[in-house]
């Protein structure tokens, strides 16, 4: 069972902190107590706003999936309210993006809407939502590269990124470390008319080998031998269920399938034109 799941089923484990921890409550505790817009912290001596609430009832990787679906959704209403407010086609784009990258059933779709609706107007920020996802995966670069994608992708399903989307999701890539050149090939694959998927279909990057370079993070220079370390490495990195076991949940598995099929497609082209 996926960890919102769980959340819905009435398991209640949330022990998540910080300003995530704040939207989970909110969006979350009136669903469950029938009380209020936010839910109430209980504050003991010593605590903020920000401590746990319904105790320490997870495990880690349940804590690390839980940190993943609401710090993604939260900074998804952020980038969506950038330009100060969030317009019906950008609420729908990411409702395509639940259904048709993420194929969420309709409880887990509205625990998202919950989470995304909270955070747009909640008085946390999307810096510290992105300080607290790299606090949680700052040993799992994959994790965060994914994360960086996912903002490109929504980002790019009308009339393709803005200036100030493109200044929020930079401000992410400092913040999770990621070096500039990673962040110029995630970029360059939807500027090159990548279209991400659609009903379960992935798009190949079409016949250019430029692009298939730019999935690989390589320079039609770079050596045979170089290419097929890399692509080695980034099959060993990407495997869904390898990134899956460090914290991925459920939900978001079909986006890495995506991930690891851009990178066999672009293998396959390089393979092909270079005759390996």
């Amino acid at each position: 069972m996926s960890c919102m799941g769980t959340l819905i089923g009435g398991t209640i484990g949330l022990f998540l902190g910080g300003p995530l921890g704040a939207i989970a409550g909110a969006a979350f505790g009136s669903f469950l107590s029938g009380a209020g817009t936010r839910a109430k912290f209980t504050k003991a001596p010593g605590q903020d706003r920000y401590s746990s609430w319904y105790g320490n009832r997870m495990n880690q990787s349940q804590h690390q999936q839980m940190t993943f679906f609401v710090g993604a959704f939260s900074m998804l209403a952020k980038l969506a309210a950038v330009d100060g407010n969030v317009s019906q086609k950008e609420r729908r784009k990411v409702e395509e993006f639940m259904d048709n990258d993420l194929s969420l059933d309709s409880a887990t779709k509205n625990s998202a809407f919950r989470i995304f609706d909270t955070a747009i107007n909640a008085p946390e920020t999307f810096y510290q939502f992105a300080n607290q996802f790299y606090k949680e995966f700052r040993f799992q670069q994959q994790l965060m590269e994914l994360m960086i994608d996912i903002m490109l992708r929504v980002a790019h399903v009308d009339e393709g990124i803005s200036s100030e989307e493109e200044t929020l999701i930079i401000d992410a890539v400092h913040i999770f470390r990621i070096d500039e050149n990673i962040y110029s090939n995630l970029k360059a694959k939807y500027s090159r008319g990548y279209s991400g998927s659609h009903r379960g279909q992935t798009h190949r990057q079409g016949a250019s080998s430029g692009a298939a370079y730019t999935v690989m993070g390589c320079s039609p220079s770079d050596s045979n031998d170089k290419i097929k370390r890399t692509y080695r490495k980034l099959v060993s990195e990407y495997h869904p269920d390898k990134i899956s076991s460090k914290g991925l949940p459920e939900e978001f598995k079909k986006v890495a399938n995506i991930k690891f099929l851009e990178i066999q497609n672009a293998w396959d082209e390089i393979k092909k034109e270079r005759g390996l």
